[in-house]
């Protein structure tokens, strides 16, 4: 057996390529109107119709949690014992712990304060204007201050 001998054991079959003009006339094989008649374009892949008519989450921009909670105002923690660096008998205000460094102020402001009970306190302070967690109020009291 020579290669110029050899000879497929069935028939190659090619695809019907319609719409191509030609014998077949007028529409080629395509039919007349609807979205399988032109080049290019047909049937979707189906993943794609679902995708489709998910509805779009609109108006609240990339991180949703900021933009739907943009008014709420969140304070600035300030724990027990960062307190502990001021004298003895001062008055505890937003401001005082600008001025004491304790606290950045936001927008040349005294912001929103929150008092937590991290660490422990010795000195008798007045908390005025503030926020305070409730294990924060009892060290402050059993230190001897009180919490207004």
């Amino acid at each position: 057996m020579q290669l110029h001998e050899l000879k497929p054991t069935k028939a190659r079959k090619t695809a019907k390529r319609i719409g191509r003009g030609g014998k077949r006339g007028k529409t080629s094989g395509r039919g007349h109107k609807g979205q399988m008649q032109h080049g290019g374009h047909g049937v979707r892949p189906e993943m794609r119709d679902i995708i489709k008519k998910l509805p779009k989450l609109r108006g609240h921009g990339v991180n949703r949690a900021r933009t739907v909670n943009s008014g709420r105002v969140r304070p600035l923690v300030v724990n027990v014992s960062a307190l502990e660096t001021l004298e003895a008998g001062t008055v505890v205000t937003a401001k005082s712990l600008v001025t004491a460094e304790l606290i950045p102020s936001v927008r040349r402001k005294a912001p929103a304060v929150k008092i937590l009970g991290n660490g422990n306190l010795t000195k008798k302070l007045t908390v005025e204007g503030c926020q305070v967690s409730k294990s924060a109020q009892e060290k402050i009291e059993a230190a001897g201050g009180s919490v207004k």
